[in-house]
């Protein structure tokens, strides 16, 4: 595993599932980390979690659609670490309804939350990385929707194609500050946001058949992805869509 000790993490949406998974694996690197999310008591949650393995961990309530919110957590964050070397935007929502019965606020209200509450996060990172000089890691998690189509699934899908487009871009302009942007693209992983989803067993038995591991994956299971992602040593890796999806995606 990548040694990320004396480093800072931050990991929005990350005090459940695939956020906590790699905040763990930041953890477990060496690294504090630091969880952004909307959620008071499900933060101290998390952060108790990682404090009894040993890990500096702390959070800060913030809605990542809100400018104001992002750029305090970014103080915030300083005041508590004094720096920061990778962010994770992972903070988002998804939505399951046909096409035809999405209303304009069902649209907005997810594009809001994962393609502005992601760019918000970004440009704050982003911002503090060229000012420190320092260079830094940034990882924007998408989704093997962006792949291919989902039914019921329309504000969800476009939000997810266009943060693989915000990685791209990122990870070309900000090359020249020595800051790596690239896109972590999980398939279908065992999280809070698809319980609905876990409860249909034919959904179930149909993605498990078309994945060739013949499972869903585990939050933990992108621990070690996550201290890759952040590994400050991987100086001419960016600008790629790394692809963990027990094959979905290919077969």
């Amino acid at each position: 595993m990548a040694d990320l000790t004396g480093r800072t993490a931050i990991v929005t949406g990350g005090n459940s599932g695939l956020g906590l998974g790699m905040a763990r694996g930041l953890g477990r690197a060496g690294a504090a980390v630091a969880i952004w999310s909307r959620t008071p008591g499900r933060n101290a949650e998390a952060v108790a979690a990682l404090e009894a393995e040993g890990i500096e961990a702390s959070s800060v309530a913030c809605d990542t659609t809100d400018e104001a919110a992002v750029d305090s957590a970014m103080t915030a964050t300083l005041a508590r670490h004094g720096r920061v070397d990778a962010f994770f935007a992972n903070a988002g929502i998804g939505d399951d309804r046909p096409f035809i019965d999405t209303s304009l606020d069902d649209w907005r209200r997810v594009l809001r939350t994962n393609l502005e509450g992601t760019f918000l996060t970004t440009r704050a990172a982003a911002r503090y990385f060229v000012d420190r000089g320092e260079g830094g890691s940034m990882v924007v998690v998408s989704s093997t929707v962006a792949r291919y189509g989902a039914a019921g699934q329309v504000a969800y899908a476009v939000s997810k194609h266009g943060l693989v487009g915000l990685g791209r871009t990122l990870a070309v302009e900000l090359a020249r500050h020595r800051v790596r942007v690239n896109v972590l693209v999980p398939g279908w992983t065992v999280t809070d946001l698809n319980t609905h989803l876990r409860e249909n067993e034919a959904f179930m038995q149909a993605t498990r058949l078309r994945t060739p591991v013949r499972r869903w994956a585990e939050p933990h299971e992108f621990e070690e992805v996550a201290a890759f992602l952040a590994d400050p040593s991987q100086t001419f890796h960016t600008g790629n869509e790394v692809v963990v999806d027990g094959g979905y995606t290919i077969f």
